[in-house]
């Protein structure tokens, strides 16, 4: 077996082990090098054994933190051999400093997973509704969010309907609850957008919120999602997918709900601006009126239509005379022309006894010299032609 061969077998049974194509490795960072291409080459060690790594330029620059020799991290990637050297390597995708919990080291992933399938794009998030008939709430019946919501909603907008799911919002059962109740709001059908969250808590009593299932759960949703999970400094995953982020209860309530009292009054606004904006132009067209009212052609219409018959006639009349006139001087420019052709004409001087003549069907003959005893001539006459045989010829040669 040649070594290329070797060396192609122990990569396919690498690539075969599913453990070695996500692992995650503890070490201390040694032999740092980054050249022109932007690729980080370094190696892992500890006590026991040392392992090399590669992190190519396009993972490397999403890197939070700047790495050195002697930093002790914990490197995600993929084991495999690289041909040339016939080591086995760590392809590395993702890096974290030691110490960082492994709940945040997966969430981390997570996120990073959900983002690069498009869950958190910008351009998918969807607008709320101006005046939405029901709005969804998935949240605990027992929790101070419910109460928040139904307050603020019924200050804010009087009789609005509110289509509550209940789910618990913490534990482990949470994550399957949120989940099946915004499918059982989806499948409902007769809301416009939907409220889900909680109250605030500490990291642990938001992780329902930090799910995959609950994730794609918000972004399989069909209608708008206001996610409401009352913290400030830390966004949840369900944060970053959902198309709104509200950051307590009471506020996604604000949100989703327009206030009674302001489009009252934004309605008479308009209403005002359509009556003035109604009267102006019932004001124009009264006085447009009155104009045509006070006009010479409606205050005296036979007069003026008269006045109107009578400057059509003289129109008329003028038109035919400059008709007439046309015609007169083109017919004497035509006689004219008719008088100077027929002076012009070759008839009107055989008319006067002159004759033509000619080589039968050919041209005029200028001098007896064209012509010999015994050729036939065509004598063309005023009135008919004459077929002579000459028989002396006389004069010019």
């Amino acid at each position: 077996m040649a070594v290329g061969e070797l060396t192609a077998y122990l990569q396919n049974l690498l690539n075969r082990d599913p453990h070695l194509s996500n692992v995650w490795v503890k070490g201390e960072i040694s032999n740092l090098r980054c050249p022109s291409s932007g690729h980080l080459y370094f190696t892992l060690k500890d006590r026991y054994a040392a392992l090399r790594c590669v992190m190519f330029n396009s993972r490397q620059r999403l890197l939070k933190f700047a790495l050195k020799d002697g930093l002790e991290i914990v490197a995600r990637g993929q084991v495999a051999i690289y041909p040339r050297d016939g080591v086995y390597q760590l392809y590395v995708e993702e890096v974290f400093p030691v110490g960082t919990g492994m709940a945040t080291l997966l969430l981390q992933e997570l996120e990073a997973k959900l983002e690069r399938e498009g869950l958190f794009d910008p351009r998918r998030k969807r607008p709320l509704p101006f005046l939405p008939r029901r709005i969804g709430v998935v949240t605990s019946l027992s929790g101070a969010a419910i109460r928040d919501i139904i307050t603020v909603s019924r200050r804010r907008f009087p009789g609005i309907d509110l289509v509550i799911a209940p789910a618990r919002v913490q534990g482990d059962k949470a994550p399957l609850e949120l989940a099946r109740a915004l499918q059982a709001l989806a499948r409902y059908g007769k809301v416009d957008v939907i409220i889900i969250g909680r109250g605030g808590g500490s990291a642990e009593d938001l992780s329902a919120f930090n799910t995959e299932m609950v994730a794609r759960a918000i972004f399989s949703c069909p209608v708008p999602v206001i996610a409401a999970v009352g913290h400030e400094t830390d966004l949840t995953l369900a944060d970053l997918v959902a198309d709104h982020r509200a950051p307590t209860p009471s506020a996604a309530a604000a949100m989703a709900v327009p206030a009674k009292a302001d489009l009252e009054e934004r309605l008479g606004m308009l209403h005002r601006r359509a009556r003035k904006g109604l009267l102006h132009r019932l004001e124009l067209a009264r006085n447009r009126l009155e104009r045509l009212v006070k006009s010479r052609g409606l205050a005296r219409p036979l007069q003026e239509l008269r006045a109107r018959q009578q400057y059509l006639d003289a129109l008329e009349q003028s038109l035919s005379y400059r008709c007439r006139a046309f015609l007169q001087a083109k017919l004497r420019i035509l006689e004219n022309l008719t008088v100077r052709l027929e002076g012009a004409s070759p008839l009107k001087i055989l008319s006067r006894g002159y004759a033509v003549c000619r080589r039968p069907g050919g041209s005029p003959i200028k001098s007896s010299g064209e012509v010999g005893p015994g050729e036939r001539v065509e004598v063309i006459l005023h009135r008919g032609s004459l077929h002579c045989l000459v028989e002396r010829v006389v004069g010019e040669s």
